[in-house]
């Protein structure tokens, strides 16, 4: 489906204001649980869900203009049981494997793969952020950013991070994953805006949220991000991805479970499609207008990279060439790192 900004907060909930200061707080006791939250999160599942098929641009066309709330009566026909993301990270936390193969390095001739994709796609606006996750509570700081040095147009790559705001309102008391939200509970509305990228389900966590507070809780993780644009450069959704993998943002059970919902999504023919068997993806994909982005986590054995990638063309006509542009990228870095 095509997507939309969501409309503007119809409330806002009195006691989330000002809570930066206390996030940041709330941050350091999550660091001590950074390499329990990413061990969990590689082992969320064992097996790569198979490579679908680009679509085509007809078909594109057509769920642009589909409603946003049948995708959520037609595909999650219950409530998502809430003891399954709980039942996940409430497993024993199992240290990092003491033999892990090691990884490859994000090094010259990488980045002159990426930038060759780049060069040979003119006609596009693409940009692409690496991030080395293997590292703990932050990872590596360096993000290594390729083509255009722009933010772009987010488009439902940012449902990521009103999830992460959503359940940090969870952990502070002044939500709850049980409560009401609209005709669902909010948990079924999370896992519906980030498994089936539904739009009515982030409207309803956006308002849960408010946009002034989105902005804020994206600053305290130094991310400038503005709702109402909702721009982002991929080095900033990089570094939305980094803190929910290395659990510096979340409880274990809900960086477990949001994790759980970046799996088997909709829409599993960009980065998942292009990476070899054994490398597990969490992702979040982003299509709007001219706009066609994923924002992933490739994880193996311990190593763990944040790859992002944004695409700008004229319209839907292009999302064949554009996706390709996409698989050559996630080839390239699975390649070289795994």
């Amino acid at each position: 489906m095509e997507e939309r900004t969501p409309r503007k907060p119809r409330y806002r909930h009195p006691g989330i204001a000002g809570f930066r200061p206390r996030f940041r707080a709330f941050r350091r006791t999550r660091a001590a649980l950074a390499l329990c939250a990413a061990a969990l999160a590689v082992a969320l599942g064992a097996g790569l869900y198979s490579a679908a098929q680009a679509r085509s641009t007809a078909a594109l066309q057509a769920a642009s203009q589909s409603n946003s709330q049948a995708s959520v009566t037609g595909v999650n026909v219950q409530t998502p049981a809430p003891a399954t993301g709980s039942a996940t990270a409430a497993a024993p936390a199992a240290a990092l494997p003491a033999a892990t193969v090691a990884a490859g390095a994000i090094d010259a001739d990488l980045d002159a793969e990426i930038n060759g994709v780049i060069a040979a796609n003119p006609e596009f606006q693409i940009s692409v952020a690496l991030l080395d996750l293997s590292g703990g509570a932050g990872g590596s700081s360096d993000v290594h950013e390729y083509g255009v040095p722009a933010a772009f147009v987010a488009a439902s790559t940012a449902k990521v991070l009103a999830a992460e705001a959503y359940y940090h309102l969870v952990e502070t008391g002044v939500a709850s994953l049980d409560g009401p939200l609209g005709a669902y509970p909010a948990e079924f509305q999370l896992q519906a805006m980030i498994q089936q990228s539904d739009n009515d389900s982030w409207s309803l966590i956006m308002d849960a949220v408010g946009h002034e507070e989105l902005s804020e809780y994206a600053a305290s993780m130094g991310v400038d991000y503005s709702p109402e644009s909702n721009t982002l450069t991929p080095a900033d959704m990089a570094h939305i991805l980094a803190g929910l993998y290395s659990g510096t943002l979340l409880d274990p059970a809900d960086t477990s479970q949001l994790l759980s919902y970046m799996r088997g999504t909709n829409y599993e023919s960009l980065i998942p499609a292009a990476v070899p068997a054994g490398v597990t993806v969490f992702h979040k994909y982003g299509l709007l207008g001219g706009e066609l982005h994923d924002a992933g986590i490739l994880a193996k054995n311990g190593s763990a990279y944040a790859l992002v990638v944004y695409t700008k063309g004229e319209d839907l006509s292009s999302v064949p060439e554009r996706t390709e542009i996409i698989h050559e990228v996630t080839a390239a870095v699975a390649d070289a790192l795994f």
